[in-house]
């Protein structure tokens, strides 16, 4: 008797069936699994197992496209409007740090660690996002999140308390410190073949955030008569942020059956190579960026430089940062490995330092625009969080270790740059400092530059 023909796959006959198996492949495998086994598939179970539209498959891949509930310009818009807000309220504060040190009579220890605690809050509850994010879906953590920076920002700016001051900031960082990790595991999920482009965008809008709300505080303060107005401001900006997001939240389940997140995945970064490296790599340029945002104005002003022209030097690494953002994940995007570019950054850096060393007046232009490609290595490892995950459960899992790690790091740069001024009377061991860190930043860079993936490391 001659053998069976193989089974043919049966395709589903349902119009709903067929679309929702046509936006998903393992939903398609499934369907066509049950149908060779005589299972019965119905309409409601594909749909139920689809989840958010967009989000990951069930076996944490990530899917290619979004739906009409759930269109990819919102999904977007509200990834922009989320980025504007994620050092608003940092800057905004160092830019008025004097002013509220004295209207609420804070120590210069307690100021120090008003300084410190955005790293701390960073490194902290970064660490706990992908918990969360097995238990929330990723749209309700955003309104979560933006909820606690919006109240946290309003709180802060109307107490009389230190003390209070400092939790409430405390609570509005731990907003930020979400956002942080689940922006990667977002632009893997509903743009996987557009990562960079979409990296870039995110960490454009998170730049021109900072740059606005460093450069207006102080005038906003001023037009309202109170520091308090010039924190309390940027509150209606995490507000609006909420909005894009709230339909999803309201709609979906909060179990990771919905996001295809919340089963653990298997990924350990920190047992691995690469999940180190990106740490690293993450924590040195983030030392360089703080200790730059901390400490260049001083270093011009030092240098001769009258305050106002020393802030729009400082000012000016920032805003040549925005187009540096956008191209630079395109970029990384693009190229098969990533080994130019972490050596252009260097190089970049290296001379912006030693211009600095030995002659941070005559060429004080040409540092700042080396400085601002420099330190496009932000952009570069943000990017590259989401190059070196297959599925949203890996990229969320890496971006959590990599910040965590890295925040913990960089919280040391601008006290040990403080320490070493201070210690030196001059700016040469601070910059030495700061080299020593370029160099570590770059090993590994050269690590983490060759294509792989953190889910083949184990």
């Amino acid at each position: 008797m001659p053998p069976s023909p193989p089974a043919v796959p049966a395709v589903p006959t349902d119009a709903v069936t067929r679309q929702v198996v046509a936006m998903n492949p393992a939903t398609r495998q499934a369907v066509s699994t049950a149908a060779v086994t005589g299972q019965g598939v119905s309409t409601v179970e594909v749909v139920a197992d689809e989840g958010l539209p967009g989000a990951a498959s069930p076996a944490g891949g990530a899917a290619p496209t979004t739906s009409r509930v759930n269109p990819a310009w919102l999904v977007l818009a509200g990834m922009l409007l989320v980025a504007l807000n994620l050092r608003a309220a940092v800057t905004s504060l160092g830019a008025l740090l004097d002013e509220v040190r004295v209207g609420l009579a804070l120590s210069g220890t307690m100021a120090g660690f008003v300084t410190t605690l955005p790293t701390i809050a960073f490194a902290g509850l970064g660490a706990a996002t992908p918990w969360l994010v097995r238990r929330f879906s990723p749209a309700r953590l955003l309104v979560l999140a933006m909820l606690a920076l919006t109240v946290g920002q309003v709180l802060r700016a109307v107490t009389g308390s230190a003390v209070v001051f400092l939790f409430t900031s405390a609570l509005a960082l731990s907003g930020i410190a979400v956002a942080n990790i689940l922006l990667p595991m977002l632009v893997k999920q509903h743009f996987p073949h557009r990562t960079g482009l979409v990296t870039g965008a995110y960490t454009m809008a998170l730049t021109v955030g900072t740059t606005v709300a460093a450069a207006s505080a102080v005038p906003v303060a001023h037009a309202f008569g109170s520091w308090r107005a010039g924190l309390g401001v940027w509150a209606g900006l995490a507000a609006v942020a909420v909005l894009p997001w709230l339909p999803a939240a309201l709609r979906g389940r909060t179990g990771a059956r919905r996001t295809g997140t919340g089963s653990r995945s298997g990924v350990r970064p920190g047992r691995t190579r690469l999940g180190w490296a990106m740490a690293v790599y993450f924590g040195a340029q983030s030392l360089s960026g703080y200790a730059i945002m901390g400490w260049l104005a001083q270093m011009f002003r030092d240098a001769g430089f009258r305050p106002q022209d020393a802030g729009l030097l400082l000012a000016g690494v920032t805003a040549l940062g925005v187009p540096i953002a956008l191209l630079m994940p395109t970029l990384a995007g693009r190229l098969g490995s990533l080994r130019p570019l972490v050596f252009a950054l260097t190089a970049a850096s290296s001379l912006a330092y030693l211009g600095l060393a030995f002659a941070p007046r005559g060429g004080a232009l040409v540092w700042v625009v080396l400085l601002a490609f420099g330190q496009g290595a932000f952009p570069l490892i943000l990017a590259t969080i989401g190059l070196r995950a297959r599925t949203a459960d890996g990229t969320v899992a890496l971006s959590a270790f990599a910040q965590s790690r890295g925040y913990v790091i960089a919280a040391s740069g601008p006290l040990l740059v403080g320490i070493l001024h201070d210690a030196t009377g001059g700016w040469l061991a601070p910059i030495g400092f700061l080299l020593v860190a370029l160099a570590v930043q770059t090993c590994a860079g050269v690590l983490i530059a060759r294509p792989r993936y953190i889910e083949d490391e184990r």
